[in-house]
């Protein structure tokens, strides 16, 4: 790690430092994440598609990478960014370093740059296009070669982290069982043994049993996260999962109790397959959306979505619900948001945020179809809104919204 790098926004401001990760160019989005851990789950989040991830805590790469926590089959993020990369890895948990993951992932990253000035500087301008590089080239080069970057605005990242075919999730239930370490309290998702059977307290880990099925769902897969499928699965569902080019015609085939709409990257006005179908599907079962799946049903409802000046990242946002006056600190990624302003009468707005009171959540006064911004899963974040879970269960079995 030896290898000088550059970063390099589009508006001219260059930053040099230190390269880590793969030799190799990368374009993307540049923006930040507030998170003070879960580096390797936002890595892997495919809602992070097309950007370069900048982390504003500064000691990144402590506890290492394992197999088990990542959120999809391979790092998503165009590039990383941070102010301090580790060379210890501290966890019994740990199977590699995170420069050799991002080396083996063909991923290149940047270290020993003012993170803190570029996020200020990111809150100020805005999020904006980019390039990280270890290509010996100019700064002026690498500024015309960000700026000749086509961006996020229009252009369908969904398609490239959809899956290719309908699945079943954990037909055997191996996958989805929490565990912890006996003498813990903090259960977590998925199972750290491999051998498949339960685990007492005497022994290195305890796993839960799941629940029984109570409902079967369809879960579009805009980018979905592991971790949503585990929730799901923990809270009783059995999970269809489908590409996002799914047709609504496909889905109902299936007769699902109820369907999910997952998180996803880039642009939801560039999804119009996606809104066309769940535009048939509203009103022929209830449904549940996150992330990009909220933003796909706001322009099914005919409203329109905006690009955030820098979008809400991290692990921290507030967010105040407007019909029990509860606040929930929440885990968000996403650069796109719902204008609640467009949405016609027959939505109601439940949910916004507390920053800059943008719209987090709103559903239908009359059919059985809730959303929200955020992402319940956690993973990584608190884990105020996994009560959403539940809602979705019970709005199935009353056939109505929650609440």
């Amino acid at each position: 790690m030896d290898m000088n790098a550059i970063l390099a926004l589009e508006d001219g401001m260059v930053f040099h430092g230190e390269a880590f990760g793969a030799s190799s160019t990368a374009f993307g989005e540049v923006c930040f994440n507030t998170s003070m851990t879960g580096y390797q789950e936002i890595l892997t989040d495919p809602s992070y598609k097309g950007q370069i991830v900048t982390m504003t805590y500064p000691l990144i790469g402590n506890y290492g990478i394992n197999t088990l926590d990542v959120e999809s089959a391979h790092p998503q993020v165009a590039g990383f960014v941070v102010r301090e990369l580790s060379q210890i890895a501290s966890s019994w948990r740990s199977e590699m370093s995170l420069n050799d993951y991002l080396f083996q992932n063909h991923i290149p990253g940047i270290q020993n740059i003012d993170t803190r000035a570029l996020t200020k500087h990111l809150r100020s301008r805005g999020a904006m296009k980019g390039i990280l590089t270890t290509e010996p080239i100019s700064d002026a080069e690498a500024v015309e070669r960000a700026r000749q970057w086509h961006g996020l605005i229009g252009v369908d990242y969904v398609k490239e982290v959809t899956c290719p075919s309908s699945y079943d999730w954990d037909p055997e239930d191996s996958l989805s069982r929490r565990w912890r370490i006996p003498g813990t309290s903090n259960a977590v998702g998925g199972a750290p043994c491999s051998d498949g059977e339960d685990h007492g307290q005497g022994s290195e880990t305890y796993r839960w049993s799941l629940p029984p099925v109570r409902y079967h769902i369809v879960a579009y897969d805009f980018g979905i996260k592991q971790n949503i499928l585990r929730r799901l699965r923990q809270h009783g569902f059995k999970v269809r999962v489908v590409p996002a080019t799914t047709s609504a015609e496909e889905v109902l085939k299936y007769d699902p109790d109820g369907i999910f709409l997952s998180n996803g990257p880039g642009d939801p006005a560039a999804l119009d397959y996606a809104v066309r179908a769940v535009t048939t599907l509203i009103g022929k079962k209830p449904v549940f959306g996150i992330c990009l799946g909220h933003q796909i049903l706001g322009l099914a409802f005919g409203g329109r979505t905006f690009k955030l000046k820098f979008g809400h990242r991290g692990g921290n946002q507030p967010v105040k619900d407007l019909i029990s006056g509860k606040i929930s600190i929440t885990s968000q990624n996403h650069g796109f948001a719902v204008d609640a302003e467009s949405l016609p009468k027959e939505v109601e707005q439940t949910q916004i945020n507390l920053n800059d009171q943008t719209c987090e959540g709103f559903r239908h006064r009359e059919l059985p179809l809730f959303c929200v911004q955020y992402h319940p899963e956690a993973s990584p974040g608190p884990h105020d809104a996994n009560h959403l879970f539940t809602e979705f269960r019970l709005m199935i079995g009353k056939g109505k919204y929650p609440g």
